[in-house]
């Protein structure tokens, strides 16, 4: 059985390496269609741009401080603050994390 998979390119290459570890996966039965189809649309969905406001309101709807939001980030409370000032912007990866968050919410990064 052959399966149809998306051609558009993967944003980057470390996602496309996902992804295409992920279709093996799936090809292999491990990952089912519904799981395969969250990894295609991490992999294949342009990386949004959080303003410094799309910040604080993402981590005012997790509900955590600025210290809990940067450790789960896995980044300083001073980028943190930095993001949430305008001062600086998430970086392609910290944005495409805080889309994470933002879709499945803080716990996933437990």
């Amino acid at each position: 059985m052959t399966i149809k998979r998306e051609t558009r390119a993967a944003k980057s290459g470390a996602m496309a390496s996902i992804l295409s570890a992920a279709q093996g996966l799936h090809q292999s039965g491990v990952i089912d269609k519904a799981t395969m189809r969250d990894y295609e649309a991490l992999c294949l969905t342009p990386v949004p741009d959080y303003t410094s406001a799309d910040v604080v309101r993402l981590r005012n709807k997790t509900k955590v401080s600025q210290n809990l939001f940067a450790r789960r980030l896995n980044v300083s409370p001073s980028t943190v603050h930095q993001w949430e000032s305008g001062q600086k912007r998430p970086s392609k990866l910290a944005a495409k994390l805080l889309s994470v968050v933002e879709k499945h919410g803080i716990a996933v990064l437990d």
